[in-house]
């Protein structure tokens, strides 16, 4: 099967082109119903397109997502002087011919925002020199990773869930003012818009919600992966009162309210680094564990 619009092969099932990017309905044919929403035009919300295969393709690679979900791998396989982008040290493996240059996205402003955000200054490109080359990416810490296949969609990202995406992405750190994650997750949200894959990752797995216009639905701010840029969102505390918000174990929570859809993950990595905290070394004395003897 070949793209109706440039001629370029096709993955069974694929949603987009991977070479010209021209969004596919079932079967490889192009789309009948109406063009993507422009950007800053009202939406429904078309929800977030994930491949059940955990296979796809994008702009000049194919990609595979191995060991889901607790310990996730994205196996990305470019095609000669095809490149793909990833955040910095999120590589785990590559092909011997696979150029990696770092820079900052954005020039020094867009650094500065990135690394105030929580996120690298930088960014990675890899790129396949002189013939077909393979990347393999995963975060830092357990969990799964999911590709997202955007159709000129505008999505939030959490900071730390951010991996990779197609080089055509347009990814920047947005100032979040009044809605900012402050409880624990920093200052600034990452706002990924165009058309190509984008993948993300979660401590933990991965749990979709679909709202329908209207719907409001809470998620601890610990607990978010993305969202659709249709959706809206409040902070609030969880529970009403100090006393009752202490007494509840929970902190901020994000109030949504559709349309759209949210990626949410099972577990929470400030809550487990707590949990763990007994364990670690003291930080005075003799500096061994404390097991409580």
């Amino acid at each position: 099967m070949n793209c109706p619009k440039c001629g370029s092969g096709l993955l069974p099932g694929a949603q987009f082109c991977g070479a010209c990017g021209t969004p596919l309905s079932e079967g490889g044919m192009a789309p009948t119903s109406p063009p993507p929403t422009p950007a800053g035009a009202p939406s429904t919300g078309r929800g977030i397109t994930i491949d059940a295969d955990a296979k796809g393709q994008g702009r000049g690679y194919t990609y595979e997502v191995l060991h889901q979900p607790s310990f996730a791998l994205a196996v990305v396989k470019l095609q000669p002087e095809q490149s793909i982008q990833a955040e910095a040290g999120a590589m785990v493996s590559m092909s011997a011919n696979i150029e990696l240059q770092s820079q900052m996205k954005g020039g020094l402003v867009g650094a500065l925002k990135r690394a105030v955000g929580g996120e690298s200054a930088f960014v990675s490109t890899f790129t396949a020199r002189g013939g077909p080359g393979e990347v393999t990416l995963a975060p830092g810490g357990p969990g799964d990773i999911a590709a997202l296949e955007m159709g000129n969609q505008n999505f939030f990202v959490q900071s730390s869930s951010y991996l990779a995406g197609d080089v055509g992405l347009n990814v920047d750190t947005r100032w979040g003012g009044a809605k900012s994650f402050f409880g624990g997750e920093g200052l600034f949200v990452l706002q990924v818009s165009g058309t190509g894959v984008l993948l993300v990752s979660s401590f933990g797995a991965i749990h979709r919600k679909r709202l329908v216009p209207g719907e409001r639905y809470v998620v601890d701010t610990g607990h978010l992966v993305a969202w659709e840029g249709t959706t809206q969102y409040t902070l609030r505390k969880a529970a009403s009162g100090f006393f009752r918000t202490l007494v509840s174990g929970e902190g901020v929570v994000a109030e949504f309210s559709g349309p759209g859809e949210i990626l949410i993950q099972t577990r929470n990595l400030a809550a487990f680094a707590g949990l763990m905290k007994p364990f670690f070394p003291t930080q005075g004395g003799g500096g061994g564990f404390n097991l409580g003897g």
